[in-house]
């Protein structure tokens, strides 16, 4: 049951062993697969002008079948070669009732052994995995589709593998994960998202194998890992339902393209496709079939930054409401029942009656309103050809064709969603000329109202949605999402993290729109040194928030006599981070203007500006703003110009909270100016600058 180290690692090599002779028959099975592909491809073209079409079909189709037989052999050999590398990082030795023990290897995939059909690693997604993530030793079970199983755990050990080569085993009595987890915070950042199947806690395995929730909330604080358990959850229900989801079914909304490149190694390592994601902005304009230039959220931040105007302040805010949503569809329902001006309407010598109108567009109340017109039409010609006892003209059916639409008030979707704002009694809370672009807060509104009174069929592919980020979107954006995607959701997100508290949902926000969902709240925070989350928790506290204990240095707030100083000074502290083995610098600015101005200062190479615009996320010194940075973390994290005219609004606040808490192990506030309020608190550690 290879109980000491020297029996582990001669085991491990019998496992290195044994998958390298799967790659090598795998290797094989490609090869011949090719082979067989090339020589059937090659009867076909010799034999062609005598084959008909149903030959022609069933050469087709046995090609089609050669090639997936193929690319499966191909991803398998993929898998394989990736466990040569790290085989497994967990075991536990389990018994079941009535049943011998059994030593249970834990990997990013399974391997069996087809010769002996052994199975010897399982995949960390497979139901007698589970027991590793959720049990310590003795009484345990787990379950399978059969029911469940009983049994008991009498060991568990963790291991690192890397390259091949056993660095450490932990044997765990108690919980096994917490000096690997310990281990792998300490260590630097990387460019990508890293898969966290060797660290899942056991709060966290629950979100990710949770296959009854039809809409699941994850309301995490920074640096609960919630981003990385939605994805490890949709690893999961891809393994779980294999033969009706494929990676293609499922769609991500991420808040940025650099966002989305962060993340994008987590599926791959995770033996998972790639998957499509799409940013709102991007939604947004299919959804409106690109008739409308807008503005983006980034855009509207930035305003609010920037220059918070208070009529602007104000729009944001009621279109950010429920009571907006609510008083939207009460409007719906007027229009419904109001705009339709009925009249009796003459073709000929016969007059169809105010009464037969009526309840013909009653009739399609289930069809969205401007879709009515042409089926009114057809009934009222039918109507018409039944009192006539003939075919109409054409002229007859062009007039009530042309007649049944001149009854509805408005034609155009957005003549009524100005309509609203006159029928509300508030026509100032919509800017709109045609010269000018949508302002971000009414995009999503627009888009209801079309829903609403067009329908549009979009995204019915989709059979699970991610959304991430959820405190940045607005009750009107989820009533969008529930409309177009009427899949299974995981929604997450953190409140804390807002960037426009004008605009801020919660999980129970969300909880209004979708009421069967199942919400979930991570309030263990895993990224940053207990210094830091301390340092954080007085700009914007969380009293539920649990912080891993991990320590590093104290955060500095450094004071220099001028901007000229300060921006030497994080000239300096630049040079220092390059020399001492980190891997990942944020420099974190309120806005883009400041980010461009710390950019130009350094013109040091290797130091890349992140843009609304960027595409990719890369090691070395990242400069952007607070509202780009979101989801990312780094080594170290300085916050430049953190000084009472940068940072004194609400909003403010928010930017600053999620500057600082995206610093793993080192964080530094800079300022020329007198401190912001926001760390009054920390004067204490105001250091000078040099």
């Amino acid at each position: 049951m290879n109980v000491t180290e020297q029996a582990e690692r001669a085991y491990l090599e019998e496992i290195k062993e044994r998958l390298t002779l799967a790659i090598k028959r795998g290797d094989d099975a490609v090869k011949q697969f090719s082979n067989e592909l090339r020589e059937k491809k090659q009867y076909i073209h010799e034999h062609q002008s005598s084959m008909d079409d149903a030959d022609m079909v069933a050469a087709d189709q046995s090609i089609n079948r050669m090639a997936f037989t193929g690319e499966a052999a191909v991803a398998r050999r993929r898998r394989l070669l990736k466990l040569g590398q790290s085989p497994y990082f967990g075991r536990l030795d389990f018994t079941p009732q009535g049943k011998p023990e059994a030593a249970v290897y834990i990997g990013i995939y399974s391997f069996l052994d087809e010769q002996q059909r052994q199975n010897l690693i399982y995949d960390w997604r497979a139901p007698i995995s589970s027991m590793f993530y959720d049990y310590e030793l003795g009484e345990a079970a787990y379950t399978t589709p059969s029911g469940t199983i009983q049994g008991t755990i009498g060991r568990k050990r963790q291991y690192k593998i890397r390259d091949g080569r056993l660095e450490f085993i932990l044997e765990n009595d108690v919980n096994i994960h917490d000096d690997v987890l310990q281990r792998e915070l300490a260590k630097s950042s990387d460019d990508k998202l890293k898969n966290i199947v060797a660290t899942i806690q056991r709060d966290q395995n629950a979100v990710i194998r949770n296959e009854t929730a039809p809409v699941m909330v994850i309301q995490g604080v920074a640096g609960s890992g919630k981003t990385s358990i939605a994805l490890h959850r949709i690893a999961f229900l891809l393994y779980r339902y294999r033969e009706t989801i494929a990676a293609k079914d499922i769609l991500i909304i991420s808040p940025n393209k650099v966002f989305a490149d962060y993340i994008s190694n987590v599926l791959p390592e995770l033996g998972e496709e790639y998957i499509p994601e799409l940013g709102m902005e991007e939604l947004a304009a299919d959804l409106l079939d690109r008739q409308y230039a807008f503005q983006t959220f980034f855009e509207q931040v930035a305003a609010l930054l920037e220059n918070p105007d208070p009529a602007f302040v104000e729009r944001i805010r009621f279109k950010s409401s429920g009571e907006f949503l609510r008083q939207l569809n009460q409007y719906l329902l007027h229009v419904e029942n109001n705009y339709f001006t009925y009249s009796e309407l003459r073709v000929g010598k016969t007059v169809v009656p105010l009464p037969v109108i009526l309840a013909k567009f009653k009739t399609y109340h289930r069809v969205p309103v401007l879709k009515r017109f042409a089926l009114v039409a057809q009934e009222v010609r039918d109507y018409v050809r039944g009192a006539t006892g003939r075919k109409l003209t054409g002229p007859e059916k062009a007039t009530i064709g042309e007649a049944i639409p001149r009854m509805f008030k408005f034609h155009q979707v957005l003549d009524l969603y100005q309509d609203f704002y006159r029928w509300l009694g508030r026509p100032e809370l919509f800017r709109y000329d045609h010269r000018r672009s949508l302002e971000y807060a009414d995009v999503f509104a627009l888009i209801y109202l079309r829903l609403r009174l067009e329908g549009i069929s979009a995204y019915e592919q989709v059979k699970h949605l991610v959304v991430d980020e959820m405190q940045d979107y607005t009750p009107m954006q989820y009533a969008v999402l529930a409309r177009v995607f009427s899949c299974r959701k995981t929604i997450l997100g953190d409140v804390s993290q807002t960037v426009n508290p004008y605009s801020a949902s919660s999980a129970e926000t969300i909880e209004r729109v979708f009421p069967q969902a199942e919400v979930v709240k991570l309030f263990r925070s895993y990224r940053s040194t207990l210094e830091i989350t301390a340092f954080a928790q007085r700009i914007t506290p969380n009293p539920d928030l649990i912080p891993l204990e991990r320590h590093g240095p104290e955060p500095l707030v450094v004071r220099f006599d001028n901007q000229a100083e300060e921006l030497q000074g994080i000239q300096q502290l630049v040079a220092t981070f390059q020399s001492d083995g980190n891997q990942s610098l944020g420099i974190i600015c309120k806005t883009l203007r400041q980010a461009t101005e710390v950019h130009q200062a350094l013109q040091a190479p290797g130091v890349q500006l992140l843009t609304a615009e960027s595409t990719t996320f890369t090691e070395g010194v990242i400069i952007t703003t607070a509202h780009l940075a979101k989801g990312l973390e780094f080594d170290e994290v300085i916050v430049p110009f953190a000084d009472a005219r940068t940072y004194r609004t609400e909003v403010d606040r928010g930017m600053l909270y999620i500057a600082c808490t995206r610093a793993m192990h080192r964080l530094t506030l800079t300022h020329s100016r007198p401190v912001t309020a926001f760390l009054a608190t920390h004067a204490g550690n105001d250091a000078r600058g040099e």
